[in-house]
This record gives structure tokens, C-alpha cells and sequence, in this order.
């Protein structure tokens, strides 16, 4: 018999007379205090309800897209294309000194595989006489499907290919899709084209197409086959002028037009060699006055010394005493010193101080070799041209390599080379190169073709006073009232002008000739050098460079009186 028993819990008389000053701080806003309860059943009900819908509802969307209507979108998906569509980046703009535009843009609108795509063609100046300083490019290509296998604009020759990574800019690209039927869905540029750089070159556009213009008229009436000028300011290497004759189409060679390549790949006169920096001639004269302040500098000669000219200066021949060795000069001068030899351009006087005569002690080949090195022949400028070449400086090292063993170096060799002759040859942006150091006092620039470049320079280790006699004397090559004078023909009234001239014998009977006329002015201040010459003429021709240039230098009087100071 069990009882059945039941558990009493007393509360204590301080939990039922809770003092109200006991009660615990909590804040009933915040829900504080409050006993949480279970969750409704409704509310677990309702929630299910909604999550059960939102399942059914994708779940017949899925099915919808991927049973009813899936063999539509697969359709879709088969027929639509997704392609990379090139944004052709602009070239940046080529221009003179003064601003003119000398290479630019023109859009076009190409369409490849269904795409409209926009690229720019090259237009260049029409002005004679740049061909080849800005050379051509080769526009981007697509192949019969319409894929671009070149996506870039490539420079082939002048500052178009050795200023084309600056030139180019980056491409961009969209990617487009579209429809069986070849409709634009959609397109979305992915990367925007970044232009290339806009380039001021440092020639002057109007004064190289005149000096083009000038002398390519007069070589072709003097019967030339070609030639070439350059002018620097010798004070900062900037090249004003560049050009070389005849040129080519450079125009029809970017759009590839067929008769103008045709013309200049079959014409006889080489259009397409750039003479100034790829053409190598025999400077002849033009090196005399090297050669005198090297003298100077040697301490051989005084300037005030007197050599005798007779027409010819006669060695012995040890092997045969019945025919001596003849080394001949351009005419009888008569004692002349050294500012006068230039100035006339006497042979004999260069042979003496070159490779010695009688009591006159001479250079010698090492030296003749050293001082020509000096002056920056036999060695590339650093002009900013592709092609350039380097030249050759007669040295006994040179004629075993050219003629072998058996065929040593003889005085005579040493004579030749100290007129610019014998196996002698230079650039004529070596030319100029050179004279510009005898105007500037020794100061060798490196030719830009940037404007506003920074000036580049090594110095040849001649004083300047040794360089002085030198431009005395290829002033008086000009102002001389000598019959003999060489260079008369640009005594011009508004411009001083300091000049050497240079013949050089071609053929193996000396049938053709080279002229060459280098010069720099003010002759008291210089400030500009020049350097022409013209190309394989008939021995005997009566005008060669230096007259040539006389209508070049009446137009800078002119209309570029900027440059006369």
C-alpha cells in the first residue's frame, strides 16, 4: 500500500516581499529580462510554405529553359559567336621644327568577319625631298577570313621605323558577339587604345625641300646621277636638312601602290639608297682642312710657312730611275702657306705635310688614320636613320686585307690619302659631321633629329686656334681674289659663307667624277655646317656642288633670314 507522495517547495518570505528596491537594472526596451518562449508552430509553417514555393518556381524555370524551350537555347548557343575585335591604336603625328604636320592620319572603316573596324592610313607630306627622312610602314593585315595575322602598323625605314615603338601606341580590343545571321548582340570595349606619341623632328620642312628641289635641278642639268646635303647647327647637333636625290614614292611604298614601287625598285639611280647616311664616296679635298690643323696640332708646321707648288711633286724611283713616281696637282700655285692651300686646295702642299718632301717632315699614315678618327670618319655618327655606314680610312692594315701581302704600303699611298683619295670613304652626314667640330672649336656633335634633343659630343683634342687657321682658310676659299680660289661661287652678298670644295676621280680611267662643296656660316660666328655632294657625273664637268647651292642660299636670304645669324 503505497502513499502516495508529494513534493512541497516552501518559498522563502524574501522572495514573496521582494523589496522593490532589489529589482534588477534591465532595460525592458531592449528586451531585457524577458523569458524567451518556443517558436510558434504557424510561424515554422509559414516559412516552409514560402521555401517550398521558391523551389517550385526555380525548379519550373529550369525546367522551362533546359526541357520545353532547350533545344532553342541550344540553337542559340551553337549559332552565336564571341569574338576579340581589334581597336587599331592611333600613330602619333609627325612634324617639323615649325609645326608642320609631315605624317598623319586619315580613318578609314574596314570590315572583317562581319566586324566594323576603324584604322587609320598614313598620309605624308607633299613636299619634295623627305622620303627619306620619314621613310614608309606596312599597315596590319587580315587574311582572306578576315583574322588579322598583323595587328600592328610596322615603320619600315626613316624615323617610321626608328621612332616606331614611340610612334605605334597600344591596341586595344572589344569583344562582340553576335547572331546566327551576323547582327551585333552586344559589344563590350575590354581595353581602350592608347595613341602613340606625336614627333617633332628637328628639320625644318620648307628649307629641306628647297635644298632638294635646288640641287636635284641642278644634277640633272649637270647630268648627276644622284646626291645627297646635309645641314646641322653646330652648336647642338640638330639636323635642319637631310635629304638625298632621287627619292622615292615613300606614299605609294605605305599604300602599296604598284607603279610607284615598281618605278623606284627598277629605276637605274637608286632612288631608294638614302646617300646622306648609306651612301659611301671618296671625299677627296674636303679633308685638307682635317689634315692642316692635325699638322698644326703635331707641330710639323707653322701656318705662316711657305711650300712651293710647281704642278707636281716628283719622287725617285729607286726600281726604275728613268720613270719616277708623278704625284701631280690641279694647277701650278706657286709658295703658298697653309690658310692659302686651303683656300686654293693645293695638292702638292697636302702631300708634303702628309707624307713629307725634302726637308719637310709629314704626318705619316698613323697619324693621317688617327686625326681622321677623330673627326668621326670610319665610324657611324649616331644619327637617328637606319642603314647607316661606317666608311673606310686607307691604312697599311687595310690595303693587305684589300690587295694581300705582296702589295705593300708605299709613300705615294700616304699622299693619296692625305688629299681624300685612294681607297678614302666617307658619308655625307660624316661630312657634315666633321666641319661642323672645325666651326664649333672641336666640338663633335652626334646629329639629332629630335628637336630639342640634349647635344651630344666628344672632343677631337685640337686647340681651337689650330681650328681657326682652318676656317681662315676655307674663308678664303670663298673671298679669295686668287685665280685659283676655289670656291668664288658663294661669295654671296648677305650670307658669309666659309667652304672647301672636292673632286674625286672615278672609273679606271678617271672617266667620272664625284663633287663635293662643305661649309659652315656666319663665317666669324658659325652657327649652321653644311655638306653636298653630287654623284657620278662625266670628268670635266664644269659646275659641280658648290655653284649648285647658290640658289639655295639666295632663298635663305630671302625667306629664312632666322638662319643668316
Amino acid at each position: 500500500m503505497w502513499r502516495q507522495r508529494k513534493k512541497i517547495i516552501e518559498i522563502a518570505p524574501d522572495e514573496i516581499f521582494l523589496d522593490s528596491s532589489n529589482l534588477p537594472g534591465f532595460n525592458s526596451k531592449q528586451f531585457e529580462g524577458r523569458v524567451a518562449g518556443p517558436v510558434g508552430v504557424r510561424s515554422i509553417v509559414s516559412v516552409g510554405v514560402v521555401f517550398t514555393l521558391i523551389v517550385c518556381a526555380f525548379s519550373f524555370r529550369a525546367y522551362s529553359l533546359g526541357v520545353t524551350q532547350g533545344q532553342t537555347f541550344a540553337n542559340i548557343s551553337e549559332n552565336n559567336t564571341l569574338d576579340k575585335n581589334i581597336l587599331f591604336a592611333t600613330r602619333g603625328v609627325i612634324y617639323d621644327r615649325t609645326g608642320e604636320e609631315l605624317a598623319w592620319n586619315i580613318a578609314q572603316a574596314s570590315t572583317t568577319k562581319g566586324n566594323a573596324t576603324t584604322y587609320a592610313l598614313r598620309r605624308y607630306t607633299a613636299l619634295p625631298g623627305l622620303a627619306h627622312v620619314l621613310g614608309f610602314l606596312q599597315y596590319p593585315k587580315a587574311d582572306a577570313k578576315g583574322e588579322w595575322w598583323r595587328e600592328e602598323y610596322s615603320g619600315v625605314s626613316g624615323v617610321e621605323l626608328s621612332y616606331d615603338e614611340y610612334l605605334r601606341g597600344t591596341n586595344g580590343h572589344t569583344m562582340v558577339e553576335q547572331d546566327a545571321h551576323g547582327v551585333v548582340e552586344r559589344e563590350n570595349i575590354v581595353a581602350p587604345p592608347l595613341s602613340g606619341k606625336a614627333l617633332t623632328l628637328s628639320i625644318d620642312a620648307e628649307l629641306q625641300s628647297k635644298l632638294y628641289t635646288v640641287l636635284l635641278a641642278h644634277a640633272n642639268e649637270m647630268h648627276f646621277v644622284g646626291g645627297a646635303a646635309v645641314i646641322m647647327d653646330v652648336r647642338t647637333g640638330e639636323i635642319l636638312a637631310l635629304t638625298s636625290f632621287p627619292e622615292y614614292d615613300n606614299q605609294a611604298f605605305t599604300d602599296g601602290t604598284s607603279a610607284g614601287v615598281s618605278a623606284a625598285n627598277t629605276s637605274s639611280r637608286t632612288p631608294l639608297l638614302n646617300r646622306a647616311v648609306s651612301g659611301l664616296y671618296t671625299p677627296g679635298s674636303i679633308v685638307k682642312p682635317i689634315f692642316a690643323a692635325a699638322a698644326l696640332n703635331e707641330k710639323i708646321i707653322s701656318p705662316d710657312k711657305q711650300i712651293l707648288s710647281t704642278g707636281a711633286l716628283t719622287l725617285p724611283n729607286p726600281y726604275d730611275p728613268a720613270h719616277p713616281s708623278i704625284f701631280r696637282d690641279w694647277t701650278v700655285h706657286g709658295w703658298i702657306d697653309m690658310r692659302t692651300a686651303i683656300a686654293v686646295s693645293s695638292d702638292e702642299y697636302f702631300y708634303t705635310i702628309g707624307g713629307g718632301f725634302q726637308g719637310q717632315r709629314g704626318l705619316g699614315i698613323a697619324k693621317l688614320d688617327d686625326y681622321a678618327r677623330r673627326f668621326g670618319l670610319a665610324a657611324t655618327t649616331g644619327v637617328d636613320l637606319r642603314g647607316e655606314k661606317s666608311g673606310v680610312i686607307p691604312t697599311p692594315a687595310w690595303k693587305v686585307e684589300v690587295f694581300g701581302e705582296n702589295d705593300p704600303w708605299r709613300v705615294g699611298d700616304t699622299y693619296h690619302t692625305a688629299i681624300g683619295q685612294y681607297g678614302f670613304q666617307i658619308t655625307p652626314v660624316q661630312a657634315v659631321r666633321f666641319v661642323a667640330a672645325i666651326a664649333n672649336g672641336g666640338k663633335l656633335m652626334v646629329p639629332q633629329l629630335v628637336a630639342s634633343s640634349t647635344p651630344q659630343f666628344t672632343e677631337v683634342g685640337v686647340p681651337d686656334e689650330y681650328l681657326q687657321i682652318a676656317r681662315e682658310g676655307m674663308r678664303l676659299a670663298v673671298t679669295s681674289d686668287r685665280k685659283d680660289a676655289t670656291v668664288k661661287a658663294l661669295n654671296i652678298g648677305g650670307i658669309k659663307i666659309a667652304a672647301k670644295t672636292g673632286t674625286a676621280q672615278l672609273g679606271s680611267h678617271n672617266e667620272w667624277m664625284n663633287s663635293w662643296s662643305i661649309g659652315f656660316w656666319p663665317a666669324d660666328n658659325p652657327h649652321y655646317a653644311y655638306a653636298v655632294v653630287l654623284e657620278h657625273a662625266p670628268a670635266g664637268t664644269a659646275s659641280g656642288a658648290a655653284p649648285g647651292l647658290v640658289p639655295f642660299f639666295q632663298w635663305i636670304i630671302a625667306q629664312r633670314p632666322q638662319y643668316l645669324q
